[in-house]
């Protein structure tokens, strides 16, 4: 069985390294504007001091928490490597004299794309995002005029048009609608979902901005929070052990916004947009989970509880509370690597790393691309 499964992550690599060219985007950007929630948020939330993050979170690679939901770092990290620019420093993150030249990350744990709500865990929806943008954009540039000792944090006017504008959004619209809603009043609410989604990257566009790179988003029904919240009915659960429901409307999301995107483009013949399929190669990741070198699909490696899920609602990764007269702290497990979901809800770095190499093939992009990288990843199977 060793040798076997030794034959196919070499096998894998082999394809990875050797796929044929085609047409294909060139990872040549001067900056990168990045929107989202926290699948792509590297301190936002955290600046914003609405949260905060203990230990174990971000112990791989930063040794320290660094604003990530995360035990190292996120997919758009290892873009960011792959387009040979430094990480994104977060908008509001303003201790640390942060770099905003190569590019701002305005992406928001808890964001969803429609305005925010009195309930919302994040006050900065898709729209103030945008709207942060604008007013970084306008700023950096009347600073840039004033004093050219800040040329070196701040983009160059050019830069913006030239830069990549990415998006990873949408998740907390769909998931958090199942707290409140049933499944087909959610599943037509999703044409006003990307109404609003449209109206930002226009006025992106309208600001000059050219080249868009939209992620869709991923099977949420695999997620442990949901399988928790949602799954105790087990005729619920599909083969993967997966909600049924909020795949469904991940799905039915991700058609809309891959419409969407083929609109734009069709549109604005001066525009590129790239639309990812993560739904595609994270579930292609729970499947196979161990051909890639993982043992636990579902159950969360930061959490408390024990298998099968080891997550509890009322106490995040590292916290420590008082639950029915007991204090118990949720715990780290002991090699993070082997597990794809890290506190429930978001990845760990060797499934986030997995993903990201997923995408660098080209194959699950609309339209596809191959091209050789900057570098290989160094991948953990």
């Amino acid at each position: 069985m060793a040798i076997k499964t030794c034959f196919l992550h070499v096998l894998f690599l082999i394809m990875f390294i050797c796929l044929p060219l085609s047409k294909s985007i060139h990872f040549n950007f001067p900056s990168v504007f990045n929107f989202g929630d926290s699948n792509s948020d590297t301190g936002e939330l955290i600046a914003s001091g609405i949260e905060s993050l203990d230990p174990p979170n971000g112990q791989i690679y930063f040794k320290t928490p660094s604003g990530r939901y995360c035990d190292g770092r996120l997919i758009i990290d290892f873009l960011m490597d792959a387009m040979d620019l430094p990480f994104l420093n977060a908008y509001l993150d303003s201790v640390g004299v942060p770099i905003f030249r190569k590019g701002c990350n305005f992406a928001t744990a808890g964001s969803t794309i429609l305005p925010a709500t009195a309930t919302s865990v994040s006050p900065f929806s898709f729209g103030i995002q945008v709207a942060q943008f604008l007013r970084f954009k306008a700023r950096a540039l009347e600073l840039r005029a004033k004093n050219k000792k800040l040329e070196k944090y701040l983009p160059k006017e050019e830069y913006f048009g030239q830069a990549l504008y990415m998006f990873d959004i949408g998740q907390n619209d769909i998931a958090g609608a199942f707290y409140s809603k049933s499944l087909d009043e959610i599943l037509a609410s999703i044409p006003t979902i990307l109404v609003e989604f449209e109206k930002g990257i226009k006025k992106l566009y309208d600001q000059g901005a050219r080249n868009f790179w939209i992620h869709n988003t991923g099977p949420l029904g695999c997620l442990t929070q949901n399988v928790a919240k949602f799954g105790t009915d087990t005729s619920k659960l599909d083969e993967l052990g997966c909600v049924g429901s909020h795949n469904q409307a991940a799905k039915l999301f991700n058609l809309q916004l891959h419409t969407l995107c083929k609109n734009f483009r069709a549109q604005y013949l001066d525009a590129n947009v790239t639309y990812i399929d993560i739904f595609t190669i994270k579930s292609n990741l729970v499947a196979d989970y161990s051909r890639y070198g993982f043992e636990q699909p579902i159950m969360a490696c930061c959490g408390y509880g024990g298998p099968p899920l080891n997550y509890n609602s009322r106490i995040r990764c590292g916290q420590t509370k008082n639950l029915n007269g007991t204090w118990v702290t949720a715990k780290g497990c002991p090699d993070s690597t082997e597990y794809i979901s890290w506190d429930g809800i978001h990845y760990t770095e060797a499934a986030n790393q997995f993903v990201s190499s997923q995408i660098l093939t080209g194959k699950y992009a609309d339209p596809p691309f191959s091209d050789e990288m900057p570098f290989l990843l160094k991948l953990k199977f």
